[in-house]
């Protein structure tokens, strides 16, 4: 930002910050510089018949305040949503600690996360019985709302300035499950760092950590009314994970021969998502492809058993838009009739392609988080570009949703510039793909002029169509 400013408005925009990334759940990623966008590009001539839906994130922790004890404010804040012309709903029931909010006995209650309240990080505690997603599926029902489970797939725990949260901290036995990273001083597992700041994640190839989440998926589908699953964080911690003994077997066993060298023949700590050296470890091109089809593999047992449960559920799943960096999750969510090699010589082998997941899902929600300086484009770094991107990638196998983060919509959030981004971001979205997604219903709760703001997008798209 080219101004000059006190050091107590620095401050303050610090503090803002850490708010704005504590009290969302989705992994952090750049932003591209600030420039006010040219004038909107003319309406697309191509209309639809305005039945294309409309998806409000809503995460755990940053919304318990308001939630986790009173249904009266789930039906307030529900109603604010379908009347800005919001259609579907994801309320996150396995947030970041990975306890439940949902009905399961293999796995604790969320009793309590941490939430920014007046300005002061606080543990808000759960004292309420009832159940918490059954709540919102009958209030999001009785308002004509589909209601979708956001489920934080590969987590076990948090740790936060409350403390350390979540399985990963109660059951040391649990230790093995965590992921194993490759740090400067080598190979740590994660817990080995216990107070570091993070969501604890697991390890994606430990067989047992893929039955208990399934599981517990097929806990979820067992709610006759709900109407979908979005699993969240179903990836790798990054390119750092996972390095212990059992996902070097099972890399071996993929490649059809020993590693010599762990990790170095595959990985080294100096190489960063991104940022990819000329000359790379020997194995690193086929570690990148095991990777993805371990995920593809979880994707396609989870997607099974969850329709074994309720095959009426829609089953997806929420990735980042930004697919030229997603290796560094391990994740594909392309369709497999799409090459990566060809665009992506640096990282994608011949085989990358045949673990795109796209064809298991029935939804993908595309995180478009562009600056609100960037609303329309082509390219990957705009709300538009994110999404028709998104669109070609996925090539029809599934449905395709995206939109913004709006919480990156400027420290001063209510300005006619950023409300005016709020309102475009819904046409360049939803004109781009299948559908809209905003993230998350706690910037509209902080910043309300911005549920007019999306609403008065939607109400232009249900108009222009």
């Amino acid at each position: 930002m080219a101004i000059a400013i006190t050091r107590f408005f620095y401050c303050t925009l610090v503090v803002f910050f850490i708010f704005l990334t504590t009290a969302c759940n989705k992994e952090n990623h750049p932003t591209p510089a600030w420039e006010w966008p040219d004038p909107p590009p003319p309406p697309d001539t191509d209309t639809d018949d305005g039945s294309k839906p409309r998806f409000i994130w809503i995460d755990a922790s940053a919304n318990f305040p308001d939630f986790a004890n009173s249904r009266d404010n789930i039906r307030r804040d529900l109603t604010l949503a379908a009347n800005a012309g919001f259609t579907h709903i994801v309320v996150d029931v396995r947030p970041p600690s990975g306890d439940a909010l949902f009905a399961t006995a293999r796995l604790e209650q969320a009793r309590w996360l941490g939430a920014w309240v007046g300005g002061v990080y606080t543990k808000i505690t759960r004292t309420a019985g009832w159940d918490y997603l059954q709540a919102f599926i009958d209030i999001g029902h009785e308002l004509n709302l589909k209601v979708y489970a956001g489920f934080n797939t590969f987590v076990g725990g948090n740790y936060t300035a409350l403390g350390g949260n979540g399985l990963l901290y109660r059951d040391p036995a649990k230790k093995a499950w965590a992921t194993s990273l490759l740090t400067a001083a080598g190979v740590v597992n994660m817990m080995d760092n216990p107070t570091t700041t993070d969501a604890k994640f697991l390890n994606p190839a430990n067989d047992e950590v893929q039955e208990f989440i399934v599981r517990l998926l097929e806990d979820l589908a067992a709610y006759p009314d709900l109407d979908g699953i979005i699993l969240d964080r179903a990836r790798y911690h990054e390119l750092d994970a996972d390095f212990s003994a059992e996902s070097r077997a099972k890399f071996e066993a993929y490649l059809g021969s020993r590693v010599e060298r762990f990790p170095d023949d595959v990985m080294r700590y100096d190489v960063k998502t991104g940022q990819l050296p000329a000359v790379l470890p020997v194995h690193f091109k086929a570690w990148l492809e095991f990777r993805a089809k371990v995920i593809y593999d979880f994707m396609d047992k989870a997607r099974t058993r969850v329709k074994a449960k309720n095959p009426n559920l829609t089953f997806g799943a929420y990735v980042g838009g930004w697919y030229s960096d997603y290796y560094g999750m391990g994740v594909n969510w392309a369709s497999p009739a799409y090459n990566p090699a060809a665009n992506y010589p640096a990282w994608a082998g011949a085989n990358y392609k045949n673990y795109g997941f796209a064809a298991l899902m029935d939804v993908v929600l595309i995180g478009a988080y562009a600056a609100p300086t960037s609303v329309y484009g082509s390219s990957e770094w705009t709300v538009q570009g994110f999404c028709a991107r998104a669109k070609t990638l996925v090539a029809g196998d599934a449905l395709v949703v995206g939109g913004p983060d709006v919480g990156n919509y400027g420290w001063d959030g209510d300005t006619p510039a950023i409300l005016r981004s709020v309102t475009q971001s819904v046409d360049a979205a939803i004109n781009a793909c299948d559908g809209y997604f905003l993230f998350d219903m706690i910037h509209l709760k902080l910043k309300p002029q911005k549920w007019q703001a999306v609403k008065t997008g939607i109400d232009n798209y249900l108009v222009n169509g």
